[in-house]
């Protein structure tokens, strides 16, 4: 059903949180999946740095890395208090051939823990899915072979 209006929602960008481990991370994932790094920001070059302790000026306050077609995943290191593992979600990865899904999978899988391997189904030429080695989870799907 139709209203006439337009959706102001223009993306759902996974903003993924760390604990002390954000610019490892963004490197790490701009490597492996062909991203570039558009933001790694630390606490201690913002406006507030006064006021943040002097152990987590290093630590990154906000990331952005731009994958293919404006994709983008945004990160940040919470406070110790604030910081819960990941659960109930998966970072989904839409990968355009089978050998770049393997390739991504096996680099995300490494010092991780595999939850599906990755694989043909009814659905993907392959689809897997881990938890990496920062601890976030990540499904990879390929519908092309």
């Amino acid at each position: 059903m139709s209203t006439g209006k337009t959706n102001p929602v223009q993306a759902i960008l996974p903003y993924l949180n760390f604990d002390g481990q954000c610019e490892a991370a963004f490197k790490f994932y701009e490597q492996h999946l062909g991203g570039k790094i558009e933001a790694m920001i630390p606490f201690g070059d913002s406006p507030m740095a006064d006021r943040v302790p002097a152990e987590r000026r290093n630590q990154i306050l906000h990331a952005s890395l731009v994958l293919g077609d404006g994709a983008k995943v945004l990160g940040s290191d919470v406070q110790p208090e604030y910081f819960e593992k990941p659960q109930g979600f998966y970072a989904t990865l839409n990968v355009s051939d089978a050998a770049a899904a393997e390739r991504i999978f096996n680099a995300l899988a490494d010092k991780g823990a595999v939850r599906m391997p990755l694989q043909p189904t009814f659905w993907a030429a392959r689809f897997g899915m881990l938890v990496d080695q920062f601890g976030i989870p990540w499904m990879i799907n390929c519908e092309n072979g």
